[in-house]
């Protein structure tokens, strides 16, 4: 099903999304959905801080919170949005393969634990085989569902099913006894992980710096309007340093935003690679890890045909990098990292 929904979304952002997004403006719509490292930007909205940045640069700007990820990522690539947060993974499998062209604005953390398999009962990875997992098809779930099998040894064809549940129904899907296994994400893993039943046996920990967390911005807006990279930028950061200092307003906003106690959002926070200094983050985002990571995504979306219809090889998208360099096709770019506007928050140029 989510196949389908990709290639439609393909021509329909062929058809009318390019034209839509170069232009001046000055309103802009951003979504967001829950997980840790993205209650900053519900925060952001509610304290007044995106608001006062954005007038800062002349601007509006607002920050829609969205029930469903993956609908988020297929509103923003049919124009509805103008930035989305959305992993690497899925930024590259739903946009990019649809045509979108988009640059990662801020590179915000990467999971270290937050994206979690999560077995019905006592066991291990191993435990895996013959059972039935519920995860969102072709997302970054999938993905650490792959190389947890490889781990252990296992290939989805191992599996009994892989089941695509929304983020949105996977809490029902568990306590509704439906599931033999998933996988998800925080705040949904941690709730789950509650029940005395559900054993965590392999996490993103185990992959460090593979699954990044970023808001992405539509390259021609953002090309057309630098005041909407620099106003959302400095606004970030205005937070990252309030979480970097334990601001117990905030902290206890975003818990609340997230449905957890104060304790259970900071083991959230704790297992979760935070960038709090842009700095940290263009360190990141220029090192060779990050190219490593991209290639690896790239070939798993290949062998389940996530890059288009027109895709014949896993280097179908290019990425291209701070350094000028490009790993994919360098004639069909449609995700880059981008610096510069980290780089304006890490010298105080915001």
């Amino acid at each position: 099903m989510l196949k389908k929904t990709l290639i439609a979304a393909a021509a329909l952002a062929a058809t009318f999304a390019a034209p839509a997004f170069a232009e001046q403006k000055s309103e802009f719509k951003i979504a967001w959905v829950d997980y840790v490292g993205w209650m900053p930007w519900g925060y952001l909205e509610t304290s007044g801080i995106m608001d006062k940045w954005a007038s800062k640069y002349g601007i509006d700007v607002e920050i829609v919170h969205l029930d469903d990820y993956v609908g988020s990522l297929e509103q923003y690539t049919a124009g509805d949005f103008d930035g989305v947060t959305a992993t690497n993974i899925d930024a590259l499998s739903i946009p990019a393969a649809s045509g979108v062209d988009s640059t990662a604005l801020i590179v915000g953390d990467y999971s270290n634990g937050n994206d979690a398999i999560i077995l019905k009962g006592q066991g291990s990875l191993a435990s895996l085989k013959g059972k039935k997992v519920n995860l969102v098809e072709y997302s970054v779930s999938h993905y650490l569902l792959e190389r947890g099998l490889a781990a252990a040894g296992l290939s989805q064809a191992d599996l009994g099913a892989v089941v695509n549940t929304s983020d949105a129904d996977m809490i029902d899907t568990y306590s509704s006894g439906a599931s033999e296994a998933l996988v998800t994400w925080n705040p949904l893993a941690s709730t789950i992980l509650s029940d005395p039943s559900a054993t965590l046996v392999y996490d993103s920990s185990n992959i460090p710096g593979e699954i990044i967390d970023i808001m992405f911005v539509n390259s021609e807006t953002l090309k057309d309007n630098p005041a909407l990279g620099k106003a959302l930028t400095g606004a970030w950061y205005e937070v990252m340093a309030k979480i970097a200092a334990f601001d117990e307003d905030a902290l206890v906003s975003m818990a609340d935003a997230s449905g957890a106690s104060i304790e259970g959002f900071m083991a959230q926070m704790a297992s979760t690679e935070m960038f709090f200094e842009a700095a940290t983050a263009v360190g990141f985002s220029e090192g060779g890890a990050l190219k490593e990571a991209m290639t690896n995504v790239a070939s798993f979306l290949f062998a389940n045909g996530i890059l288009g219809e027109n895709a014949t090889s896993a280097d179908h998208v290019g990425v291209s990098y701070p350094d000028g360099s490009t790993t994919g096709d360098p004639s069909n770019v449609k995700l880059r990292f981008d610096t510069s506007y980290m780089a304006m928050a890490a010298s105080g140029a915001l």
